[in-house]
């Protein structure tokens, strides 16, 4: 079930829609869990413009491939992200950057997520996505409260 669905209202957009950058961020988390964990390190995203998120691709081979799954993609962005999914995917060809260390382990664990929030997360069918915006949603607003 689609975040933007969960209790009648949109978790993700209450969570992140309040400035471009949140949605940015939301949604470069989102991209690996929507393209798998291989293809998000072959791609980079670069932000959202107008309803149209922009993906860095090494080449025009992967750009063909990225495009033919923009349908695929964009629903399961939709399931993470709620309203907050682009309509569209952009591809730009060019060099990547340097991709960031892998963290194994959190330094700190996340706080447990208010009541609300985790029944609205219950909605969620994919138990790792499930996880992972649990996780966010309670490192964002614990981030908040300390302010």
């Amino acid at each position: 079930m689609a975040l933007s669905r969960a209790g009648g209202s949109d978790v993700a957009r209450r969570l992140f829609g309040g400035s471009p950058e949140r949605v940015r961020a939301l949604l470069g988390a989102a991209w690996p869990l929507a393209v798998g964990a291989e293809l998000g390190r072959r791609t980079e995203v670069l932000g959202v413009e107008k309803g149209t998120l922009r993906i860095r691709v090494p080449d025009a081979r992967w750009r063909l491939v990225l495009h033919r799954m923009q349908p695929e993609i964009l629903r399961r962005l939709r399931e993470i992200a709620g309203s907050l999914a682009p309509w569209r995917i952009g591809f730009v060809e060019g060099g990547m950057a340097e991709p960031p260390a892998l963290v194994v382990a959190e330094t700190s664990p996340a706080p447990p997520p208010p009541a609300g929030l985790a029944a609205s997360a219950d909605t969620i069918a994919d138990e790792e996505i499930r996880r992972r915006f649990l996780a966010t949603a309670a490192r964002y607003l614990e981030r908040r409260r300390t302010s």
